[in-house]
C-alpha cells in the first residue's frame, strides 16, 4: 500500500470528492492516437495507418511542445514485422506504450493501471489486503519503507521506516516505481515474499522471508497517562493516528468525546510511522483544534492556481497544551495535520524530521478498464511550507533507535510526556 492523497475521476463527480478535469492532455491525446494505430493496423494490409505525426501538448516548462510521434510507431512496426515469436500481443504492446509513457514524467507516484492492476490498487483503497503491512513510498529515486503498520507481519518481522528495498523475491528494485514495488510485495494470504534491505548503520543488506496475511488497518487509538506536574498527578491524553482512513475521522471524534471528560492537562498526538490517506480525514481532525475558516492546507497547481482548505466545525481542543509525534514515517496527510497545529501555534512538533511526501494524485479512469494515477498538485501549509520533499522539522528534536525498539523503550514518548511537567 502506497501512500497518497487520491481522487477518482469518473462520469460524475464523486460527493464531497476533490474537484476532477485534471488530467495530463498529452497523455490522453498519446492514448487516443495509439488505440488509432491499433484500429489502422488491423485494417491495413502492409505497414501502418498512422495518425498525425505531432500535436501539440501542454508544457509547464521549458520543455519541447511539439514532438514527432512516429517513432513509437515505427518502433511497433518493426516489433510487429521482425520479433521472433509472432503474432505480437497488441493489447501488451498498447498498455507498454502507455505506461512508458507515464512512466517518463519522472515522478513515482504518477503510474498507470492495467485493468488487473486497477482492481488491486482498489482493494488495496478498501483498506483490506493481503500483504505484509508496510507502507512503501519514494526516497531520493529509492523504494523505501514509510512504516511497518502496528500488529502486521512487517512489523513483527523487524521491518522499520526508512529501510530501503534493494529487492524483491530476487528481483532488483532498480528504476521500480512504488506501485510496481507494492504490486511485487502484496499477495494472497499465506503466501511468502522475500524482501531484501539496507538500513542505516548496518554494513550489509538484511534478507526477510514474511508470510503475508490480511491487513486490516485499524486507524486510531488513544489512552491516558499520568506525569507529576508540581507535586501533582495530571492527566494527559494520548491519540495514536496510524493512518487517514474512512473511519479516522469517527474515531478521532469519540476520542475527542472521551478527552474532555477526563480534564486532561494536555494531549499527544502520535502521528510516526502515519503514512498518509484521505485529504478530508486530515482536515476534519485538524479543525478540531482550527477555527472553521482558518487554512489548514493549500493545493498549490502547476500553472499557478491554488486551492485552499479551510477548518470546519467546533475546534474543542484549542487551548489545551498539545504536542505532536512526528518521524522519518510520517507522510503526508500526517504532515498537513502537523503543519496545520504548528503554525497556528497550537502544537510543537517533538521527534524527528518527516517523510516529506505533500502531493496529491487523480485517478483517472481510462477505456477498457484502465486508468492513469497522476500527481496533480502539492501541498503547502499555512506559513507556505512546502511538503513535498522538504517535510517538516521537529522543534523539539528526539530520536528512536532500533534498540531502543528490541528493549521495548519509547524516549521519543518519554520527551513527549516530560514537555507538560515544565
Amino acid at each position: 500500500m502506497d501512500t497518497q492523497e487520491i481522487q477518482v475521476q469518473s462520469p460524475s463527480p464523486t460527493p464531497g470528492g476533490h474537484k476532477t478535469g485534471y488530467f495530463v492532455k498529452g497523455i490522453a491525446a498519446l492514448l487516443i492516437i495509439v488505440i488509432s494505430y491499433y484500429v489502422g493496423y488491423q485494417a491495413g494490409h502492409k505497414g501502418f495507418i498512422f495518425a498525425p505525426k505531432s500535436f501539440e501538448v501542454i508544457s509547464q516548462n521549458d520543455a519541447p511542445t511539439t514532438v514527432d510521434y512516429s517513432l513509437l510507431w515505427k518502433a511497433i512496426d518493426v516489433l510487429n514485422q521482425k520479433y521472433i515469436d509472432k503474432p505480437v500481443d497488441q493489447q501488451k504492446i498498447l498498455y507498454g506504450a502507455v505506461a512508458g509513457a507515464v512512466n517518463a514524467v519522472g515522478d513515482p507516484y504518477t503510474s498507470f493501471f492495467t485493468p488487473e492492476q486497477l482492481t488491486n490498487f482498489q482493494t488495496q483503497l478498501a483498506g483490506s489486503f493481503g500483504g505484509i503491512g508496510a507502507e512503501v513510498g519514494e526516497k531520493d529515486g529509492n523504494v523505501v519503507i514509510i512504516a511497518p503498520l502496528d500488529g502486521t507481519p512487517a512489523k513483527a518481522a523487524g521491518i522499520l521506516a526508512g529501510d530501503v528495498i534493494v529487492q524483491v523475491n530476487g528481483q532488483s528494485t532498480a528504476g521500480w516505481s512504488v506501485d510496481q514495488a507494492v504490486d511485487a510485495i502484496r499477495g494472497p494470504k499465506g503466501t511468502q515474499v522475500t524482501i531484501q534491505i539496507v538500513r542505516g548503520g548496518q554494513d550489509k543488506p538484511l534478507t526477510f522471508t514474511i508470510t503475508r496475511d490480511t491487513i486490516v488497518v485499524k486507524s486510531v487509538k488513544w489512552a491516558y497517562k499520568t506525569v507529576m506536574v508540581n507535586g501533582q498527578n495530571k492527566t494527559i491524553a494520548v491519540i495514536t493516528i496510524s493512518e487517514f482512513g474512512d473511519d479516522t475521522t469517527s474515531l478521532v471524534n469519540q476520542a475527542v468525546n472521551d478527552i474532555l471528560t477526563h480534564n486532561v492537562s494536555g494531549i499527544i498526538v502520535d502521528l510516526r510511522n502515519n503514512p498518509g490517506g484521505y485529504l478530508q480525514s486530515a482536515v476534519d481532525i485538524a479543525s478540531n483544534w482550527v477555527k472553521a475558516g482558518d487554512l489548514v492546507v493549500s493545493e498549490a497547481h502547476s500553472d499557478g492556481t491554488s486551492i485552499t482548505y479551510k477548518g470546519e466545525g467546533n475546534p474543542r481542543l484549542d487551548g489545551i497544551k498539545t504536542i505532536v509525534m512526528i518521524n522519518g514515517g510520517s507522510a503526508s496527510a500526517a504532515e498537513i495535520l502537523s503543519g496545520a497545529l504548528h503554525d497556528h501555534g497550537f502544537a510543537q512538533l517533538l521527534g524527528e524530521k518527516s517523510f516529506g511526501k505533500g502531493s496529491v494524485q487523480e485517478l483517472v479512469n481510462l477505456p477498457g478498464g484502465s486508468a492513469v494515477k497522476v500527481t496533480i498538485a502539492k501541498w503547502i501549509t499555512p506559513n507556505g511550507v512546502n511538503l513535498n520533499h522538504n517535510g517538516l522539522t521537529p522543534d523539539i528534536p528526539a530520536t528512536l533507535t532500533p534498540n531502543d525498539v528490541t528493549a521495548g523503550k519509547d524516549p521519543q514518548m518519554d520527551a513527549a510526556l516530560s514537555q507538560f511537567s515544565k
